[in-house]
């Protein structure tokens, strides 16, 4: 069976440049016909499966989820911390700054990953519309179930990625994340791409919520998705 680009979208609950992204940097299978991308289900599932990346719904749900799909976001945004009034060429340093406090990671590691991101191409920015982008390292990384981070970055300049837009709205807000591994790398791409798409972080930003409000809103997406994935229980 093969599917179109929305419906693989629609499957991992991410937007089609994210699944483009994908094509492009982690070799999701695909075969271009007359213009259109096509996806052979089996392949997917596969490609899917040794990354540790769970669909959500559609054609490639699965039935269990893997050890990746029980990432949660809160307590990574709670290592990685809520940055406001941000300049877009104070970047480098903060994704540094981040980086030399990440729990469960070695000296030398967290030395490592501080001097690859002050570095030009040490961090991929991934915009994905309406103001936000992505960013994250450009090399993936392997820290341990118990490390990675998130961070919130409210800038007060926009950044300038003419040539990496996606829409007309400037980019002035960041979730940059570190993730435990290259597996969780791509569940953690889907968790926080639908949390600014369908989830409530995005309308507390917009309203200008408070530290601990955008804090709330986040852990309470994870409680949401882990209701979800719990098995119905049948009399």
């Amino acid at each position: 069976m093969y599917l179109n680009l929305i419906q693989i979208a629609e499957s991992f609950g991410v937007s089609e440049k994210v699944v483009e992204g994908w094509i492009r940097e982690e070799g999701l299978p695909h075969t271009p016909d007359r213009g259109v991308l096509l996806f052979d289900r089996a392949q997917v599932a596969q490609w899917a499966t040794t990354r540790g990346l769970a669909a959500q719904a559609g054609f490639l749900a699965t039935e269990a989820p893997t050890l990746a799909a029980v990432l949660r976001v809160a307590p990574l945004l709670r290592a990685g911390g809520i940055w406001r009034d941000v300049g877009a060429a104070e970047l480098p340093e903060l994704f540094a700054r981040i980086a030399a406090a990440l729990p469960g990671a070695t000296p030398p590691v967290r030395e490592m990953l501080a001097q690859r991101f002050r570095a030009n191409g040490g961090v991929t920015m991934a915009p994905v519309g309406g103001g936000y982008a992505l960013p994250h390292p450009s090399t993936r990384v392997t820290l341990g179930r118990d490390s990675g981070a998130v961070a919130l970055i409210l800038l007060r300049d926009a950044l300038a990625l003419q040539e990496l837009r996606v829409d007309d709205e400037p980019v002035t807000r960041l979730l940059f994340f570190i993730a435990p591994s290259p597996r969780a790398h791509l569940d953690l791409v889907g968790k926080l791409s639908r949390l600014l798409m369908r989830g409530t972080l995005r309308g507390v930003l917009d309203k200008g919520g408070t530290d601990e409000e955008i804090f709330q809103s986040v852990a309470a997406a994870d409680a949401e998705a882990a209701v979800a994935r719990k098995p119905e229980v049948r009399a």
